[in-house]
């Protein structure tokens, strides 16, 4: 008879509501695993933030929860609000804290470079943030039920089209307003005051002979004095940046999709410049032969005509 007593009062909760430009909860959700043209199964995660006051959603969709992809989209959110608030709520993610008492280093340098304050909800309590945990439910059951999308690229474009006509321009259940005319309340840290955080994770590739490295199943060209060589490859704000022994030898726009081939003309140039500098005459052979000249020989008849 306890157990059921025990319950209720551990669903106990206590609504909190946070006053603009104060804090916004983030948080991942996974999607499922889908079929790639090439026959290959991919995850499928949406990241999501929430503007705790004024409600406000932006969501993205990616194919990993890495470091630089929650970056990323921190990035991109705070581009699409033009700010960030004081204090963002996140759960006990590794990529933001690897232990209870521990954060993740690479994360506090990103929050500490924008000026915002990460907090993490107690253990086993997700109810802390629920404003984002049933903004995830809204998006898997208003957004992505009954729709079909041509890729990563698609889904995140039918995605802002939602934000902006459906998600941000509804009447919110709680505050009875719309999130879009709550927003300008927001006092949220300006966009402009700060520059984009430069995120270094580097992967080791090494350049093939047609001076391309392969990254995420795309290929990038590189200066061909560079073949055969390790460089190391990092994809920043949707740039692909390549290094060797800390010099930046290439940057590139990041595929939009995997199988692209993405150059720098320059690069190709350069390639088919020195390659035609290599092309060898035949080369000799182990045998010989030998032609002897012929000379034409004339019948002494006709110098005995002549003669007469």
């Amino acid at each position: 008879t306890l157990k059921p007593e025990q319950k209720r009062k551990q669903k106990l909760t206590v609504r909190f509501e946070t006053p603009p430009g104060k804090q916004a909860q983030v948080d991942w959700s996974y999607c499922g695993r889908f079929s790639t043209p090439e026959g290959k199964t991919i995850p499928i995660y949406f990241f999501i933030i929430v503007l705790s006051y004024s409600r406000m959603i932006f969501i993205q969709f990616t194919t990993s929860m890495k470091m630089p992809e929650l970056l990323r989209c921190h990035q991109d959110a705070f581009e699409f609000f033009g700010g960030w608030p004081e204090t963002i709520l996140y759960d006990n993610m590794k990529q933001v804290k690897i232990s209870r008492n521990q954060w993740n280093e690479t994360f506090m340098d990103f929050a500490n470079h924008y000026g915002f304050i990460p907090k993490t909800h107690r253990p086993y309590r997700p109810r802390t943030k629920g404003k984002v945990e049933r903004g995830a439910d809204y998006i898997k059951g208003n957004f992505l039920t009954g729709r079909s999308f041509d890729g990563i690229s698609d889904l995140n474009a039918q995605a802002l089209h939602w934000m902006n006509n459906t998600a941000n321009t509804r009447v919110h259940g709680t505050t009875k307003k719309r999130p879009i005319d709550l927003f300008p309340q927001e006092t949220l840290i300006p966009y402009e005051s700060t520059k984009p955080y430069r995120h270094i994770d580097p992967v080791a590739r090494k350049v093939n002979y047609e001076s391309m490295v392969n990254y995420l199943g795309s290929r990038y060209s590189v200066p061909p004095e560079y073949a055969g060589k390790t460089v190391e490859v990092t994809a920043q704000g949707g740039m692909i940046i390549i290094n060797c022994l800390d010099i930046v030898v290439a940057e590139h726009r990041q595929a939009l999709k995997p199988g692209q081939c993405i150059v720098n003309k320059d690069h190709i140039a350069e390639l088919w410049k020195l390659t035609e500098q290599q092309v060898k005459p035949p080369s000799k052979t182990p045998w010989n032969v030998t032609f002897q000249p012929s000379v034409q020989q004339t019948p002494l008849a006709i110098f005995e005509e002549i003669s007469t």
